[in-house]
This record gives C-alpha cells, sequence and structure tokens, in this order.
C-alpha cells in the first residue's frame, strides 16, 4: 500500500529513539521519549493561498525535525507513519 498526502502535508517515518543514554545506561521503552527526529517518505503537491501557489519546502528522503505534540500517527504495513502539514515541520537536518 502507498500513502499519497494531499496539498501542503507531509508524511514522515519517525526515527528510532534512543535507546541508551550517553553514559552506557540502557532505558526501558517506557522511559524512552517519542523522536522528534523523522525522514520524509511522501510530500503533497503544496496549496494555493489568496491566490498564491505556496510549493513545498522539503522532499522525500529530507532529515527533519518536527513538533513534540504535532500530526496524525497512522500504522500502514505494520510501519508506523506521521502525517503533519508543512508548518509543523521546524527544521531540515544536513
Amino acid at each position: 500500500m502507498k500513502i499519497k498526502p494531499l496539498f501542503d502535508r507531509v508524511v514522515l517515518r519517525p526515527l528510532e529513539s534512543e535507546s541508551e543514554t550517553k553514559g552506557g545506561i540502557i532505558l526501558p521503552t517506557a522511559a524512552q521519549e517519542k523522536s522528534q527526529l523523522a525522514e520524509v517518505v511522501a510530500v503533497g503537491s503544496g496549496k494555493t493561498a489568496d491566490g498564491k501557489d505556496i510549493g513545498m519546502c522539503v522532499k522525500v528522503g529530507d532529515k527533519v525535525l518536527y513538533g513534540k505534540y504535532t500530526g496524525t500517527e497512522v500504522e500502514i504495513d505494520e510501519k508506523k507513519y506521521v502525517v503533519v502539514r508543512q508548518p509543523d515541520i521546524l527544521a531540515v537536518i544536513e
């Protein structure tokens, strides 16, 4: 199954969160924080506002930082994704 976002939405695949601290302590799953880093897997076509076309600033394959409490989590083919609007993406990681 393939997911295609509409308008200014972006589909992200969250990257794995750290399971071990810098000091070597292994964290149980309950203590791990949700990762805010993700890889872009699909991008919508953009949107039109006040008669102007607003293009997309991210592309498939970009690593991004997104808001902690934003987006809609979905599971497709046993893989977890987050669908967010483009303004919810805070930065592109280079």
